[in-house]
């Protein structure tokens, strides 16, 4: 049977010399994995399709012996081009993507982590890379886990803990006119650094790149 998704990449590897495997968001099937057979070869209709961050309406059929599905067919709906434009911005995005693997459960429904990932990709270009974006998404993504701060209890100083409410609540466009200072940016750093560690055990090898610390 061919199922239908609308899907954001997350992640490829190669499976083998001419195929990859696609780790793919989606809002109703959650997090998959699909393999994309011959998609590396030169005229595999799959080809030009399949890379980071790219949204697309896909078709697969379920495998019953693994988490590798069967990718059949892929329709681009947005390549998100500006990201590749600032190596800055794609290490932010994956530091998000790289987040969400290591917190959320395979093929269980995320509609509201799917559309997250979706308005950062689409407002990550309208500014410089900056930590603030990063502490935003961490404090949005552990609100959906149901892990959210409880900021009255931290050690973080009045004005830090202002901007933290704000990076939680507001939205990306209102968020890009926040400044935090250098100080309250360290404070925002450490405390969501140890938040993390205490909460998911560890934090994805790449946070200080997306930080850029």
């Amino acid at each position: 049977m061919i199922e239908r998704a609308t899907g954001i990449i997350l992640r490829t590897r190669p499976l083998t010399e001419t195929s990859l495997i696609v780790n793919w968001l989606t809002p109703v099937l959650g997090r998959l994995s699909t393999v994309a057979k011959g998609a590396r070869r030169p005229k595999s209709p799959l080809r030009g399709k399949l890379d980071l961050f790219y949204e697309a309406d896909f078709s697969f059929q379920r495998s019953r012996r693994s988490e590798l599905h069967a990718l059949r067919e892929v329709s681009l709906r947005e390549t998100h081009a500006p990201l590749r434009q600032e190596f800055g911005w794609l290490q932010q995005a994956s530091h998000c993507a790289a987040l969400i693997e290591q917190t959320t459960e395979r093929e269980t429904p995320l509609p509201a982590i799917f559309a997250l990932m979706r308005e950062l990709l689409a407002a990550l270009p309208y500014r410089p890379p900056q930590p603030q974006t990063i502490f935003a998404f961490e404090l949005k993504l552990l609100d959906e886990l149901g892990l959210t701060p409880d900021l009255n209890k931290s050690k973080l100083t009045p004005g830090t803990k202002l901007i933290a409410e704000k990076l939680a609540a507001l939205d990306w466009p209102a968020l890009s006119r926040l400044q935090p200072s250098g100080t309250q940016s360290r404070e925002l750093q450490q405390f969501l650094h140890g938040f993390l560690i205490f909460h998911l055990g560890k934090v994805p090898g790449g946070r200080a790149a997306a930080l850029a610390l």
